[in-house]
């Protein structure tokens, strides 16, 4: 007899490549299929139910169905979900926001974070009057030609860690693209400062997520933000943050905790409130290249869905919710699991370790945290253990991001950190054999 899923697998890949509108949620032999969900949990159309630790790649804080946020979208909803006019609540969404982060100043709405990643750098350029732009290597910034350059560099072509190549991630990607990108490493102040000042005249900015999720999840460190600060500060360049995953880290976003503020920070995922969207923040002085009373708009800009009142209702009632309590409830949360998680470890005797901030987490099969994306870098062998574990923790309740990577939401308590644990325990166990010979 065949599941469910597989009948609506077999008919998904009439009309869809490879049976998916996302690759992310594509599993062999078919992907699983949501019924429902609600607070952290969901239960697929076989009617099994797992916690939810993936969260829709971090973008929920609330989880599934939060109650508030079904009660005001809906009242919203009967009101009308889009119109070719502004709305009154696009302007209580930005109050708060600007509030609530000192680096913000002005706020643009759009609709993901991919498309806020993009208004980000065009408006660096149409500030700065320069096209190239600098970025981590490995570190993601959603799927724009430019952003998206050595996110998925390997050992074979990342070339010399003094001067890494710029690695395309779709066949047919422009060779301008590539040539407009400069690839600095993480955290290595001398070396990213030497490749920096061999392109002064040339940037438009530096591009930087300060807790990466492809480079290992760990923070960049004060010394390396600053010191990027100081040179895009002294070459007529602008320092930009992305944000749009690691803005649920703190009631600022993750860079409450540096010394200095961005010039332009990308938003997305969790403040929409379970719907898409995306937002661009930053100094008055280089939004202004977006607002069209301006004698000449050097960015114009727009959007049919931007700042649609169903997205900014549910994303204000989301943010407001998410208060200074509720993030350091969920902060704690998440530190007990990291520590539980190490106890594991030790206890197990595995090869691994945790890292991460805020609320979020991520399990490497590495001795030790890694400092980089090249010491992130999983082989195949690495990758194929990684999998065994993330299938081991799905077939025992838990969802988990395919880098074995961990969210929270504020409906968790200890009781699912405690099965998180006990099922990522047993995996250990089940993998400590299989990598005996490593």
């Amino acid at each position: 007899m065949t599941t469910k899923s597989e009948q609506l697998f077999n008919q998904a890949k009439q009309f869809l490549p490879g049976g998916v509108s996302r690759n992310t949620i594509f599993r062999k032999p078919y992907p699983f299929y949501a019924a429902s969900g609600e607070g952290c949990y969901v239960t697929d159309i076989e009617g099994v139910t797992r916690i939810d630790f993936a969260n829709n790649m971090a973008s929920l804080i609330h989880g599934h169905a939060y109650a508030p946020i079904v009660k005001a979208v809906s009242e919203q909803l009967a009101k009308g979900s889009c119109f070719t006019m502004a709305t009154s609540a696009e302007v209580d969404y930005a109050k708060l926001l600007c509030e609530r982060v000192p680096s913000f100043d002005k706020i643009r709405f759009v609709n993901s974070g991919t498309e806020a990643v993009m208004a980000m750098l065009k408006a660096a350029r149409a500030y700065t009057g320069k096209a190239k732009i600098a970025k981590v290597e490995g570190a993601y910034h959603g799927a724009y030609d430019y952003a998206e350059v050595s996110q998925t560099a390997n050992p074979n072509n990342w070339g010399d860690i003094d001067k890494p190549s710029s690695v395309p991630v779709a066949v047919g990607t422009p060779i301008k693209a590539l040539d407009d990108v400069v690839i600095i490493p993480f955290n290595d102040v001398d070396r990213a400062i030497n490749i920096l000042d061999q392109h002064k005249s040339e940037l438009a900015c530096i591009l930087v997520d300060l807790l990466p999720h492809r480079v290992g999840l760990i923070p960049a460190s004060d010394e390396f933000v600053s010191a990027l600060r100081k040179w895009a500060d002294d070459n007529a360049s602008l320092l930009v943050f992305d944000e749009v995953i690691t803005f649920r880290t703190n009631y600022a976003g993750a860079q409450q905790n540096y010394s200095v503020d961005p010039d332009l920070t990308a938003l997305g995922k969790m403040i929409g409130g379970g719907f898409p969207t995306g937002a661009l923040a930053g100094s008055d002085k280089v939004m202004k290249v977006l607002d069209p009373t301006e004698p000449k708009v050097l960015l114009p800009h727009s959007g049919t869905f931007s700042a649609n009142p169903v997205t900014m209702t549910a994303g204000l009632v989301a943010m407001r919710d998410f208060d200074q309590t509720a993030v350091t409830t969920l902060n704690n949360l998440a530190n007990y699991a990291r520590e539980e998680i190490d106890k594991a470890i030790v206890e197990v005797g595995i090869t691994a370790c945790v890292t991460g901030a805020g609320t979020m987490l991520r399990v490497h099969l590495k001795a030790q945290p890694p400092k980089n994306y090249r010491e992130a870098y999983n082989d195949k062998e690495e990758s194929k253990l990684i999998n065994i574990l993330l299938e081991h923790m799905f077939a025992n309740g838990v969802m988990m991001i395919n880098t074995c990577s961990a969210t929270l939401s504020t409906p968790m308590t200890t009781k699912e950190i405690d099965h998180l644990v006990l099922t990522l325990k047993s995996g250990f166990e089940m993998l400590k054999p299989l990598m005996s010979n490593r």
